[in-house]
């Protein structure tokens, strides 16, 4: 995986980026627009479509964890 940069969703604390990933909608959204915020457009488009399940379930527990969101690619 690719050392992120910063905080997860545009810098917010963990404890907010916790909530909003616990929340499928949100971390749907928020998962594609930071991907598309770090010009990573492939990978915005993947989790647009793919983002709603198992992605969703990753960013969840990666977000627990280590406060940072699933990076593949």
């Amino acid at each position: 995986m690719a050392k992120a940069k910063g905080k997860d969703y545009f810098g917010l604390g963990r404890l907010v980026s916790i909530i909003l990933a616990i929340i499928p909608v949100t971390s749907w959204v928020l998962g594609f627009l930071t991907r598309f915020k770090e010009g990573h457009i492939i990978c915005g488009l993947l989790r647009l479509l793919l983002g709603w399940n198992i992605i969703w379930l990753c960013d969840l527990v990666l977000m627990i964890v280590s406060g940072h969101i699933l990076r593949l690619a």
